[in-house]
């Protein structure tokens, strides 16, 4: 018995072939774009503190601009992606016609990831980014770990944001970073499908083999990232924050970034009464 039509899904189904076409868009432009480069970002830092904060210098460098960079390309496409794609969990809707793929284990695969993906990147965006940025808010969210990353501080706030709570963290992210990176690659095998570009058996398969390509050396970076930020030891972050401390330093005085202590793990503090006697 089929379910009850309503406004919602009325609208939806007058409007699914362009509505399910900007999503599966948005979901590799730009979150499958941005999903890569923040990989590559964080595994860099197995090359050192040095080549992580320059990274993530560059990321911030557009100061004021930023917010409206980030919620343009990142966060509005990431709210439309995720709640189009609990209506279509929820609703159980396939391209049947296209190809039989509600009884294909890829199917539940990608519903299950994208779940799981979602709950990740809600904790993942409080863990580190504390979700806004209020003072009153940080104030509450801060002593419980949460809010914990620090741009001009990063490898070390990084690291010790993963060991906050011993090993839970770490299982967490692995868990979601692994789901994130499956979503994606078979998002684009699917994407693929709902755009046309392989329709028949064999261009399927071929393009099953390329998006298999693509999660693995993902999936390489992924764990690459993880591994970063949960290997370091405790005088590893020490000497991490010497480092950041001297490049931020460096990176005001040439003008890359712009002085912002609410951006570090241990601000400056100006002693106005000793630098006046001297």
């Amino acid at each position: 018995m089929s379910a009850p039509a309503t406004s919602e899904t009325n609208f939806f189904l007058r409007h699914e072939f362009v509505i399910r076409r900007v999503h599966s868009l948005l979901g590799i432009v730009p979150l499958g774009l941005y999903m890569t480069v923040h990989l590559v970002t964080n595994a860099s830092l197995l090359n050192g503190t040095a080549t992580f904060q320059r990274a993530v210098f560059l990321i911030h460098s557009p100061g004021k601009l930023l917010p409206l960079i980030e919620w343009g390309l990142i966060f509005a496409p990431l709210v439309f992606h995720a709640v189009i794609g609990v209506w279509i969990a929820k609703s159980g809707k396939s391209n049947s016609s296209q190809y039989q793929f509600r009884s294909n284990r890829r199917y539940s695969w990608q519903r299950w990831t994208g779940i799981i993906a979602l709950v990740y990147l809600f904790f993942h965006i409080l863990h580190l980014h504390g979700w806004f940025h209020v003072r009153v808010w940080e104030a509450l969210i801060r002593p419980l770990g949460f809010g914990a990353f620090r741009p001009y501080n990063a490898a070390s706030s990084l690291v010790e944001a993963m060991a906050e709570w011993g090993p839970v963290w770490p299982a967490f992210y692995l868990v979601g970073v692994l789901a994130c990176v499956y979503h994606l690659a078979n998002g684009i095998w699917t994407s693929g499908i709902t755009w046309g570009l392989w329709i028949s058996p064999a261009a399927q398969a071929r393009a099953s083999k390329l998006c298999t390509g693509i999660g693995v050396v993902l999936a390489i970076l992924g764990v690459s990232a993880w591994w970063a930020a949960v290997s370091p030891s405790q005088q590893d972050t020490v000497d991490m924050r010497a480092d950041e401390n001297r490049m931020y330093e460096a990176a005001v005085v040439s003008g890359m970034v712009s002085e912002n202590d609410e951006k570090r793990s241990q601000p400056k503090i100006e002693n106005d009464e000793t630098s006046g006697s001297q």
